[in-house]
C-alpha cells in the first residue's frame, strides 16, 4: 500500500506551508496517523510534531502534516515544487 498518494496544491493549503508549518497531502484512506508520519519522515528527511486527517471521497483521506520546531514545511514545498 503506498500510504502518501500526491501534495495537495490549492490556494489555501500552499497559504498553511507559510502560515502553520503545514503540508497537506491526499492519503491512503487505510493509512493510520503513524504510517502517514513515518513515511513523510523517511521520504523528506524532516520530523513531524503531529498529523491530523480528514476522509474526503474517492478512497481518500486529506493529512495535514506538522513539521517540528526547526524544520520548515516550505523547504519540502520546494522539493514538492508547491511553490
Amino acid at each position: 500500500m503506498a500510504v502518501l498518494r500526491y501534495p495537495l496544491a490549492t490556494e489555501k493549503a500552499v497559504g498553511s506551508v507559510d502560515r502553520s508549518n503545514v503540508i497537506t497531502y491526499i492519503v491512503d484512506y487505510r493509512a493510520s496517523k503513524k504510517e502517514i508520519a513515518s513515511e513523510f519522515e523517511k521520504m523528506f528527511n524532516v520530523k513531524v510534531a503531529n498529523v491530523r486527517t480528514i476522509n474526503v471521497p474517492a478512497n481518500a483521506k486529506k493529512a495535514f502534516i506538522k513539521l517540528a520546531k526547526g524544520y520548515n514545511a516550505s523547504d519540502v514545498a520546494v522539493k514538492l515544487k508547491l511553490v
